[in-house]
């Protein structure tokens, strides 16, 4: 399995050993960046089941290496537009995208009010409120969402409880379908479960 860069959007590319069945894009949550094991993870999974994908950095992280989100939303979510563009660029044929975290909720948004057209919206450890105060809820835009969405949750994370994540995912106006990570936290990190693989057979549950 190789990989390559595009610079433009500080992205690598997981490549497929045949002709890509479709594309994936993949972005990291607020702390992180495209190095993040679980995007690796997950993005080598999508390639060998023959797609292209690509996890990369948002735009606050490429102006620098570390830290928390700076400066606006909205340049965050252009950017998003931008990566998502570039890699459909690459591919005849679906586009799935979202990510980890605040990289996923931006997505979501994206695709709710900036017109990012997807087949499928893939979000990992949706970041349902702040830990600590479920009482601050980010689901105002969950019903423009009108795409097939996977909610890949770990059953211990502290932005938000599976029985809050149910009602959450019903507000969009689309299938979805959450998949539980027993006793995973934030990270989605298991020792027992193989998390890159149901994620992946979740969003191709959705693509059909």
């Amino acid at each position: 399995m190789k990989t390559s860069e595009i610079p433009a959007i500080a992205g690598v590319v997981h490549e497929p050993d045949g002709p890509p069945a479709g594309a994936v894009a993949l972005t990291h949550g607020a702390g992180g960046s495209r190095e993040s094991p679980m995007l690796t993870a997950v993005c080598d999974e999508w390639a060998r089941r023959g797609w292209l994908a690509v996890r990369y950095n948002l735009p606050y992280r490429r102006r620098r290496p570390k830290g928390p989100p700076s400066g606006s939303q909205a340049v965050d979510r252009a950017g998003i537009l931008e990566a998502v563009a570039a890699v459909r660029a690459l591919v005849h044929g679906p586009v799935i995208a979202g990510g980890h975290s605040y990289g996923g909720r931006l997505t979501s948004m994206a695709v709710a009010d900036d017109g990012l057209a997807l087949e499928v919206l893939t979000l990992f450890s949706y970041p349902l409120h702040p830990p600590g105060k479920p009482e601050r809820v980010r689901t105002e835009h969950l019903p423009r969402i009108t795409v097939p969405t996977v909610f890949t949750h770990g059953t211990s994370d502290p932005f938000g409880t599976i029985d809050e994540l149910r009602p959450a995912a019903a507000l969009v106006a689309a299938t979805t379908e959450i998949v539980e990570i027993t006793g995973a936290r934030h990270d989605l990190g298991s020792k027992k479960l193989d998390v890159p693989a149901l994620a992946v057979d979740a969003a191709l549950r959705l693509l059909d």
